[in-house]
Parts: C-alpha cells; structure tokens; sequence
C-alpha cells in the first residue's frame, strides 16, 4: 500500500510520528507492506516552496493508495494568491472526497458521562455553508458593506444522493438504524431536498430502520442518550459540530478518528486541529489520527477485496481499546504518557499480540 504522509501543522508532526510508529508495526504483524512517501504542506511548505500546498503533491496523492494528512494551521492562512492555501481544502476538493466518515465510542478506562454509544457521523464533504468548498472559483462568504455579511450555502441533489448511500452501507454492517439529521422545517429547500434523497436511499435498504430528526432536537438525544443511535448522516456543518460533540462525550476530541473518502481516493486526518499551544511539548493525544489511518487501512482493504488490511484495522482499534484500559495514554484522558510514549507504547502491544 503506497502511502502519501502530510505531517502539517503544530502537533501534526508529533501525532503523526506516533502513527507511522503504530503502522509500522501493525504492518509487520499483518504481512503487508506500506511504502511511505513523506512530504511537507502547511507552514513549512510556505517557508521552503511559497505555497502552503505544491500543486506537484496533488499528482503524488492521486499516485498513492491512500493519504495521511496531520492538522494544518488553517487559522493562519488568509490569501491563497500569496501560497496561502488550505491543504485540508485542497485535496478534498481535487480528489473528490465527499464522505467525512466519523466514527465514536466510549471506552472501558474513561469516564462515560453520557452512558456507552458506539456510532459514526456520515458528513457531506463537498458543499454546505462552509466557503471554501461550494464555489468553483471565489469565496461563497461576502462582505457587502462594512455592516453586512453574506454566507451562501450550496446544496446539491447529487451530493445528497451519494452521501445518503454512503451512510446506508455503512450501516448495513452495523447496527442496521440510519439517523438523518436536518433543519427542514426551516431550510425548507436545501434539508428538504437532502431529506428527499435519504428517503429514496432507503427504498434500495428495506432491512435498516430509518428516522429523522431536527438537528436542534438531535443534540438534545446525543446528550440525553447516545446510544440510540448508529449512523447519522447529515450535511455539512451540522455534521461537523455533532461530530466534535460526540468525539468529545467519547472522553476527548484526541480520540476523534476521520476518514474523508470518494469514490476513488481517501484521506485520514485527524478530527481536531493543529493545537499550537501545546505543539513541541509531547502532550499531543496521538489515538486521532491513529484511528484515522487505521479507518483508510479498512477503506483500502475493503477497495482492493484485501482483508489483511481490514484486520490491521480492527487490530489497531483493539489496540487503543486496549491501551485506554491499561491507562496507557495521554494526559487529556487520565495518563501520564507523552505522545511519543504512548504511540510507542502502542505499537509494541500491536507487536505482542
């Protein structure tokens, strides 16, 4: 498996490190072989290249079997003319990553404020409020005059369709219960039309239930009862709040693993950002972007009809799972490893098992 390596931002070399480590040695315990390209994006790419993001790593990344890209410090890059750009941005776009799978879970070893849930967020990943990704060309957020600002929102039939299907397979080899969170009664055109797809998605699944609920009322029923739910899917920005919500209830965001995946490319990336706060002083929580490569393993084994890759997956899960119960983690949990320590700590019990 040919694997482009993005570190990024702040803590994004630290976590990363801790992955590779992680992947290497489940690599040597599952007999496959991962042939890692590393490459800079983000600030050090501006200060070597004048970009943020080389347009010559676009090519690589479609060259490759699957891409790791470590938070960026988006916060800071405001003018694309000056190599400013969203790395984050640029390869969901270009390669058409239109599901943000994000899954969540508690574990045995932390608290359960919330009482235990297992269950993943379907996000659409291409449109929505968000400005950066509903234009072909310019910025969808406006400032009309000095008092006045203008956010279009951009909702498409196809784009709903497919991110529909999306979570319906993903619950076909779960819990068989499909959630569509919305705001129709209020965006009666764009919701409308998402919740119309959901609703002819459903007719080719007879075997999964389906329900639907406004995202207001959603909220209430993450927080007063998580674990009546298995699949959510939704759009864009609703998506990305329930999503650090439900990461959060899991224990810590550091625990938040993201898969944004197309048709024919996929990209790990951790579900939080580049924390430059604690960048350097090995406090990072590593699991993010572990679970996040170990979501792109089992999107690549599934693609390629290879299990090996789908086991290393669940072995990884397992892993953390494991290591969470022996207190083998960070402080952000209740530890008292570093990232560093606890990467290592978590690739050498993927060597025992």
């Amino acid at each position: 498996m040919r694997l482009l390596v993005l570190p990024g931002d702040g803590i994004g070399p630290e976590i990363t490190a801790a992955t590779l480590a992680v992947l290497l040695a489940v690599q040597a315990r599952a007999g496959f072989t991962l042939d890692i390209d590393e490459d800079v994006v983000g600030q050090e790419s501006l200060r070597r290249h004048g970009t943020t993001v080389r347009p010559a790593l676009l090519n690589k990344a479609r060259k490759s079997d699957g891409l790791i890209l470590g938070p960026a410090a988006t916060f800071d890059f405001h003018d694309p003319e000056k190599g400013e750009i969203n790395p984050s941005m640029f390869f969901r776009k270009r390669l058409d990553l239109y599901a943000n799978i994000r899954p969540a879970r508690t574990y045995d070893g932390l608290s359960q404020k919330l009482g235990p849930f297992d269950l993943v967020i379907a996000r659409e990943n291409t449109e929505g409020f968000y400005a950066d990704r509903n234009m072909a060309e310019g910025n969808a957020e406006m400032l009309v005059t000095e008092d006045v600002a203008i956010s279009l929102r951009r909702v498409t039939r196809a784009a709903c369709k497919r991110i529909a299907r999306a979570a319906f397979e993903l619950a076909s080899g779960r819990k068989k219960h499909v959630t569509a969170v919305h705001k129709a009664n209020v965006l009666k055109l764009g919701d409308g039309m998402f919740l119309d797809e959901c609703r002819k998605c459903a007719r080719d699944f007879p075997g999964i239930a389906v329900d639907e609920l406004i995202v207001d009322a959603a909220m209430a029923h993450l927080v007063r009862n998580p674990a009546q739910f298995d699949v959510i899917v939704t759009t864009n920005m609703f998506g990305d709040i329930i999503s650090d919500l439900t990461a959060e209830a899991s224990g810590s965001i550091g625990l938040g693993g993201s898969l944004n995946a197309g048709a024919d490319y996929a990209m790990a990336q951790a579900a939080h950002g580049s924390a430059p706060d604690i960048a350097g002083k090995n406090l990072a929580n590593p699991f993010s972007l572990i679970l996040s490569a170990a979501l792109l393993l089992a999107w690549h084994g599934r693609r390629k009809a290879e299990p090996a890759f789908v086991k290393a997956a669940v072995a990884i899960e397992q892993g953390v799972e494991g290591a969470i119960a022996a207190g083998e983690i960070t402080r952000d949990i209740g530890g008292r490893l570093g990232t560093r320590e606890a990467g290592a700590a978590l690739a050498a019990r993927l060597q025992r098992a």
